[in-house]
């Protein structure tokens, strides 16, 4: 499969397909990196897409770098990225993970993008914090007077971060999509995850013994078999 590596306004990026005029953008969520697009290439390109990944602060190629992976730096990024491709490619569609999806969200609303695919995605920001400072049995006095909180569980609670998801929640979500998400994820609840299917007319897919991490042999191939349904 050919590949190609470059920059993007320094964003390190890599290609992957023939030339074609349609194109997915693969958002990889925490813990990711561009190169996990190289699988969904593999069922998307043979259709006659090409899929254009890129790695987020604080990821792959940019660990250790200045900038975090948080919204006000992740979603200008993907806007940029995104004014690229739309130069260079007449149809794009989005492929993104768990908070990848919400970054996207954030970035590409209002955007004419052909369809999304979430696979185990955020869609309430606010809630996931919130749930998570209750798990930390924390309250919003401490947080705002600290500022940042590290907490056992290997998150950091910010209080900036709270205050952008309290007024970035997703309103406008007008892409097609379709959502792959596990029975068991413990970020975002059946709830939530029903409630945004209603409101936004999107398509679900559960796998009810699944994790918010596809990552076994029975999760991934049920990843791949709904990835090759869909995209």
């Amino acid at each position: 499969m050919r590949e190609e590596r470059f920059k993007i306004d320094n964003i390190p990026a890599v290609l992957y397909g023939e030339p074609s005029d349609r194109l997915y953008l693969f958002v990889h969520g925490k813990c990711g990196c561009k190169e996990e697009g190289e699988a969904f290439a593999e069922i998307v390109c043979p259709k006659g897409w090409q899929v254009l990944a890129i790695d987020l602060p604080e990821h792959g190629e940019r660990q250790g770098g200045e900038l975090g992976f948080d919204p006000w730096h992740a979603v200008p990024e993907l806007r940029s990225v995104l004014a690229y491709a739309q130069q260079r490619w007449v149809h794009i569609a989005l492929r993104a993970t768990s908070i990848g999806a919400w970054f996207s969200m954030q970035a590409f609303a209002g955007e004419p993008l052909e369809k999304a695919l979430f696979v185990s995605p955020v869609l309430d920001m606010e809630k996931l914090i919130r749930n998570m400072m209750l798990w930390a049995s924390m309250d919003e006095v401490r947080l705002e007077r600290e500022g940042e909180i590290s907490t056992d569980f290997g998150e950091t609670l910010s209080w900036r971060y709270l205050q952008y998801a309290k007024e970035h929640s997703v309103t406008d979500w007008s892409t097609d999509t379709a959502i792959l998400y596990a029975g068991t994820d413990n970020l975002t609840d059946r709830t939530t995850v029903e409630e945004f299917v209603h409101r936004f007319g999107c398509g679900l897919t559960v796998m009810e013994d699944g994790e918010h991490w596809f990552h076994t042999l029975k999760q991934v191939a049920i990843l791949r078999s709904w990835e090759e349904v869909h995209a």
